[in-house]
This record gives structure tokens, sequence and C-alpha cells, in this order.
């Protein structure tokens, strides 16, 4: 059994997001069971809320609901869905095919909530103009930080991910002086290097993956997204469990020390969500941790 293919791809030029929510009273195991019946596409990663899971079978060892948080001055909703879909490619009209055959197969059992198309800018830059994702593990140190290589049956080859839609105030961040961006990040745009002199409060220092104990490196796919609500970064972390993201998001909103981390003067998340994706074994998707 192995990841889903579009977990360690290279970030793609194009993206289609979805979030579903199991409708009242319905029961997901029909419309489960003709997911893992489909050959899985390429590219194509699906996530699974712990609601749905529940109602379909054994809950699975270490997904939860996405908490919401607060801090001095910050807020980190949970806007947890049942379903989340990432389609990847460089063709939108062939990723809504896509994502519409997906989507159909799980009628009327679950229903579209949010769907936000997401694009690369440059050479895998935030709208902030920031390269995203420079810190992330590679080769097998990324597999290692994803995979989840439990022994119960169905779990090896799988991974948690956490999904956050995060809204940018760039009028604001571009109106401050060059100097006091580079401090929001910690990096100087011009060369991408980390700053030694950097604040406290500073991105990279509030979620230097090796500064934790134990070290939380997560594997970063997120993307730029824009649309007439905003604009902003679709920010998507694989990880074999859901602590390395956790960890990093409660002392980015100050929770260990009281300080909150520089982004949150210019951007807000505005959803938040834990899912587990399925290994995929034969070219199918690997359900049989449900049915434990």
């Amino acid at each position: 059994m192995t990841l889903q293919s579009g977990v360690l791809a290279p970030v793609p030029p194009l993206s289609r997001y979805l979030e579903l929510r199991l409708a009242p009273d319905a029961d997901p195991r029909p419309a489960l069971s003709e997911l893992a019946g489909k050959p899985w596409p390429h590219g194509l990663v699906v996530g699974f809320g712990d609601g749905a899971l529940r109602r379909s079978g054994p809950a699975i060892d270490g997904l939860r609901p996405f908490p919401a948080l607060t801090g001095p001055g910050c807020s980190v909703p949970s806007t947890q869905a049942d379903i989340w879909l990432w389609a990847g490619g460089d063709d939108l009209g062939a990723l809504t095919h896509v994502t519409r055959d997906i989507v159909s197969g799980l009628r009327p059992a679950f229903v579209v909530e949010r769907v936000v198309n997401g694009f690369k800018y440059g050479e895998g830059r935030d709208l902030s103009g920031y390269i995203d994702g420079t810190e992330n593990p590679v080769d097998d140190a990324a597999l290692d930080a994803t995979e989840v290589r439990s022994a119960a049956p169905g779990m090896r080859g799988s991974t948690f991910v956490a999904v956050q839609q995060w809204r940018h105030d760039l009028d604001n961040f571009q109106a401050l002086p060059q100097a006091v961006r580079d401090d929001i990040i910690g990096r100087r745009i011009s060369d991408n290097e980390e700053m030694d002199d950097a604040p406290a409060s500073a991105h990279v220092k509030r979620t230097a993956q090796e500064s934790f104990t134990p070290e939380a490196f997560v594997v970063r796919r997120s993307m730029p997204w824009a649309n007439q609500d905003g604009e902003g970064l679709m920010f998507v972390a694989f990880g074999r469990t859901l602590d390395a993201f956790e960890a990093q998001m409660r002392r980015m909103t100050g929770e260990e020390d009281g300080v909150v981390d520089g982004l949150f003067r210019f951007s807000q998340p505005i959803t938040g969500g834990y899912y587990w994706c399925p290994p995929i074994d034969d070219g199918r998707l690997d359900l049989s941790a449900l049915a434990r």
C-alpha cells in the first residue's frame, strides 16, 4: 500500500479544492464503498474527516476534529468538513470533470460545501511574494514525515492532512516597508535567506520544525487562491500525525509564550479541517481500516 500519488508530487500549476459535508441522516457507507471501487485518478487526493468516518466504522487512530484556537489579537477557526478533495494538474477544465465525477458518486449522502481554485505563482511563491515551503523535507525525509507506518489493517501508506484557507490583506502588507515585511516572514525576499536577527514573532521562527520536542516536520503543498472574496493561501500540510501541525499552530497563536506569529498582521485563516487520507492498493483507495 502506498500514499496517494498527489501527496508528495510537485506542486501542480493548478488546483481545485472541494469540501463536502455529510447530509443529515445520511448513511455514508454506500457512497464510500462506491468510492473505494473506482480506479483512483492520478494526482487526486481525498481525505476524510472524523465525523463521517465514525458513521462508517471504527475511529481512525490519530484523527480528530480541527481545534478552534485563539490568542492575543488572533483566532483560528474550525470549519471541519467530512470529505476534502484536492485535484492538481495543468488544465482546470480537466480538474473540474475529475472532481465532478467523484462528487457524483458521493451524492446524495454528501453535499459540496466549498470549492476553491488554486494556482502556482512563480516558482512557488505566496501572493505576499515569499517562497512557500522552503523548509519542506525532501525525498526519504518527506516520506518519513508523511507516511503512517502502523501495522493496523489499512493504515500503512495513509497520511493525515491539515487544511486551512488563509485570506491576506495585501494592501496592508504591501504598504509596509520591505524591512518590516521581511521581519514578519523572517526571510529576505531578495534571496529567500533566513534572517538570524529576525524578531521572535517572525513566521519562520514560530514554525521552525526542528525547534519542537518532538520535532514537528510536515510537508507543505500550499497554493495561492484569488476570487471575488479576496486572495490568500490554501495551506495544505501532510504529516504522519496531526500533532506536528497542531504544535506549530498553537505556537503561532502565542499559546506557548504569548508571542503571536507576525503572519497574523496581514493574514487570517477563515477555514480549518483535519483529514485522514487512506492508502492506495492496486490502484484503488484502501478503506479496509473502516472495516475493523
